[in-house]
């Protein structure tokens, strides 16, 4: 994970405007830096930058959140992933098919608890 001295930089994929606006000002009150992206596809193409957790909904049109992390997790073996998505179902299934060591976390989620899981993930 990063050094002390590194800002963490979180990549945000959230297909909600309200709710991905939300999410970065408190991870960025939090002190992280955030790239939020309002779908899958630019959540992929963002990874041509380097990035410590990705935060990203499970269903989105398009590329969904699933995908991303896996693309994600191909791409930069070291990041760390956090799923959240309003769908219990989705959320259960999601185990088979999301990268190792994959958290998830079911809406509606408090943003406390997205900011302490995230604190969790890179002191991990």
């Amino acid at each position: 994970m990063p050094k002390s001295d590194d800002i963490v930089r979180i990549l945000l994929a959230e297909d909600d405007d309200s709710l991905r606006g939300f999410l970065a000002r408190a991870l960025e009150r939090a002190g992280y830096e955030v790239v939020a992206c309002p779908d899958g596809e630019t959540a992929v193409d963002a990874l041509d930058q380097h990035f410590h957790v990705l935060l990203t909904d499970i269903v989105m049109p398009g590329i969904d959140g699933i995908e991303v992390a896996r693309q994600a997790a191909a791409r930069q073996p070291h990041l760390r992933i956090m799923f959240i998505t309003g769908f219990a179902a989705v959320a259960l299934s999601a185990g088979d098919r999301a990268p190792a060591g994959a958290k998830v976390l079911s809406k509606p989620v408090h943003l406390r608890e997205i900011v302490a899981e995230v604190e969790r993930m890179v002191a991990a």
